[in-house]
């Protein structure tokens, strides 16, 4: 049995759980270490389909999306409410606020921090983004949009509401600069910067929405609004720090969160030979070819790899690393990250495909989540008297050439591929109608359609930020250590 290291800073002994193997029984006690940044469950507890997104029993082994996010747990979330303003996650071993502040400037936010007392303590802190996407909880669902003025009836957070306050913006609450709040607008903040300028030249940090279940890059200083919201932290400041392990065989292991990962992606030469059907060659996949490589992998002396859920997958985001910031992925660079020609011809690197279904959008289900480790693009482009992307929230406004899917080719040989220029902040080039630009920063957690042919989306245009929409993504897969 290896060695138990244990750390001053926890209150509890955290152990491993394990996920369910593919028979469906949990896995029996384990002997990993003490882990300093267990990655807590994403709490999804339904199987969902491709098509529709209508919500369906849980496929066996061998049938088709076996491996979503529902048919694996790893660690459950477990809150105790102390009764004096405060929650301690027993999972993680950090204390939260049950509460928040809302309308904070992100550059206030150190100061907030700072003179908090809540329950009587004095060190409370602005929450990292892996620390803060921890509450994440992937049974919400952004509900069907009428109107962005007004929550929908079907809205669900993406929060524990039992143990947490929370609230939807309402039409009756502005900012200081007079913009009414869509419901949607449930951005809270993390300390994270982001390495590299996203929009229109902007610096930028990290938020987690609660409200549609997303990590997307916010600007530094106040533009559309005053402030965000703000829920503060305290305890294991060692909470969403890797510590990896390259063994040379093939395969990192995060003696943190006690999960093994491939050192390469589904884009590697070395996997060519192992993507069976899909319908590229170069590494990208819908999500049902993305859920069955996983499981139908036989590699390294090991057949238990799976597709990682969303918090898995954000684990392994490196948010010191950006293509603009040390032209690379943002992954620690033990790893291997395919190159990739993005849908305005230049260099970048992929998002990944989580198992984890996103209940977003016109027909909840059909979308599952991607966390991007290269830029995250959309056309930013705000027009006098409108709401920014140039078209109303939640619409779609295309342009570029229909069907052009990351370059509509697999990833130039021998490099990074695309026109000369590199990596850049503002907009890289102007459309016929929008600029496309890194909107979200690298390290974002969107989502796309589980299936669909890439010519019905357009090349960019979706929400207010004019979001890419990619149907096949690459794939990193996973496994519990031990």
């Amino acid at each position: 049995m290896r060695s138990v290291r244990l750390f001053f800073f926890l209150p509890a002994i955290i152990i491993s759980a394990g996920a369910f193997p593919r028979d469906g029984v949990r896995a029996t006690e384990l002997s990993f270490p003490v882990l300093s940044f267990p990655v807590v469950d994403t709490g999804q507890s339904r199987c969902y389909g491709i098509r529709g997104g209508a919500q369906w029993s849980c496929p066996s082994p061998g049938e088709s999306v076996f491996g979503q996010d529902a048919q694996y747990a790893t660690h459950p979330p477990r809150y105790r409410d102390n009764g004096d303003g405060t929650v301690s996650d027993l999972v993680t071993g950090l204390m939260w606020e049950k509460g928040f502040t809302r309308d904070v400037p992100w550059r206030e936010a150190p100061a907030r921090a700072t003179q908090a007392t809540t329950g009587g303590h004095s060190d409370w802190r602005v929450p990292t983004i892996k620390q803060l996407y921890s509450l994440m909880n992937f049974d919400g669902a952004t509900g069907l949009v009428a109107d962005m003025s007004r929550t929908p009836a079907d809205a669900k957070p993406y929060l524990d509401t039992d143990v947490f306050d929370f609230e939807y913006p309402t039409e009756a609450q502005t900012v200081s600069r007079g913009r009414p709040l869509r419901f949607i607008d449930a951005q809270y903040i993390s300390s994270t910067a982001y390495r590299g300028l996203t929009m229109r030249g902007n610096a930028t940090f990290f938020g987690v929405n609660f409200a549609d279940g997303r990590i997307k890059g916010y600007g530094q200083e106040p533009h559309m609004r005053a402030g965000f919201y703000l829920r503060l932290v305290r305890g294991n400041p060692a909470y969403g720090i890797n510590e990896f392990h390259d063994a040379g065989n093939g395969v990192v292991t995060d003696r943190a969160t006690g999960l093994a990962w491939m050192k390469v992606d589904s884009g590697h030469e070395s996997l060519r030979n192992r993507l069976g059907r899909t319908h590229y060659r170069d590494g990208r996949m819908d999500w049902p070819e993305a859920l069955a490589f996983c499981e139908g992998l036989d590699h390294l002396g090991h057949d238990d790899w799976r597709l990682p859920d969303a918090k898995e997958l954000q684990s392994l985001v490196d948010y010191t690393r950006s293509p603009q910031g040390t032209r690379s992925a943002a992954i620690d660079p033990m790893f291997h990250a395919t190159a990739i020609t993005d849908e305005h011809g230049q260099p970048n690197f992929p998002g990944y495909w989580a198992s984890t279904t996103h209940l977003d959008g016109r027909h909840p289900g059909t979308d599952a989540v991607v966390v991007y480790f290269g830029e995250a693009l959309g056309a930013f482009s705000p027009r006098p008297g409108g709401p920014m992307g140039g078209g109303p929230p939640g619409s779609q406004m295309s342009g570029g050439p229909p069907g052009n899917q990351m370059g509509g080719r697999p990833p130039p040989p021998g490099g990074l591929g695309g026109p000369p220029g590199g990596f850049g902040g503002g907009p890289r080039s102007v459309g016929s109608k929008e600029s496309i630009t890194d909107v979200h920063g690298a390290g974002a957690q969107r989502s796309d359609p589980k299936v669909g042919d890439p010519s019905s989306y357009p090349v960019w245009g979706h929400g207010p930020q004019g979001d890419v929409r990619r149907v096949y993504n690459h794939v990193r897969c996973v496994r519990t250590a031990g």
